[in-house]
């Protein structure tokens, strides 16, 4: 079976009602990005930074996987499918997709910020973190997100994946969010490139690049159509 990479981004998520955090409408218009998504914003006011990734969580439970990702599942039949996702939420694994690699962190988890290694999922009957909630070295739990201005742990693993791929798909991201953007530069020359967007997305490779400008829902059935034509 042949290796397909796929990056996904906020788009694909927003048609299940998850809110993007840079178009109209979308998070940064009620917070700013320093107080809630930074190291900074934590250490000045860790309950708002809780209740806000809580209220993430809550508009999670109501939503479910679209047709981009319930599409790019069905691919599983006839490819070895990668998703390399800049989303925290965990509409991939709901829709069936069976290797996921969080860039970003996952919205259902928590962690330590004194031990890197303690990492565990929220149950979902109660998907919140209080001030006081520690880890066993009795430090506070704080959301399993990677913040701006924090490294992002799971990039090489991605470089990896993307190096061994027949066939990468990007759907639903402006490909301006690094390191994420970069993972293209370390494909294969030869491997063909499918980028679904309803908007026009620019890149240094568009020559390579066939482009599916649909919303996700739309634009991964018809991929699914164009690669098994083939």
């Amino acid at each position: 079976m042949k290796k397909l990479v796929v990056l996904t981004g906020a788009g694909i998520s927003a048609e299940s009602g998850i809110r993007t955090f840079r178009d109209a409408g979308g998070l940064w218009e009620s917070y700013r990005v320093e107080e809630v998504a930074s190291p900074e914003g934590w250490i000045a006011n860790p309950e708002l930074v809780l209740n806000f990734y809580a209220k993430r969580r809550e508009e999670l439970l109501s939503a479910v996987p679209n047709e981009g990702h319930l599409g790019l599942a069905r691919l599983q039949d006839s490819f070895q499918v990668d998703v390399i996702t800049q989303n925290i939420d965990d509409l991939h694994e709901r829709a069936g997709n069976q290797h996921v690699l969080h860039l970003h962190g996952e919205l259902t988890k928590v962690c330590s910020t004194c031990d890197q290694s303690y990492i565990v999922s929220l149950p979902s009957e109660s998907p919140y973190i209080r001030l006081g909630d520690t880890c066993p070295r009795d430090c506070q739990l704080r959301p399993f997100v990677v913040w701006f201005g924090e490294a992002v742990p799971a990039i090489e693993q991605a470089i990896d994946i993307v190096q061994q791929s027949d066939i990468m798909v990007i759907v639903g991201t402006s490909m301006n969010v690094y390191p994420a953007a970069g993972l293209i530069h370390y494909l294969s020359k030869e491997a063909p490139i499918y980028l679904i967007d309803p908007k026009t997305v620019s890149t240094p490779y568009d020559q390579r690049i066939t482009f599916i400008q649909q919303p996700a829902s739309i634009g991964v059935p018809l991929l699914e159509k164009r690669l098994r034509s083939k």
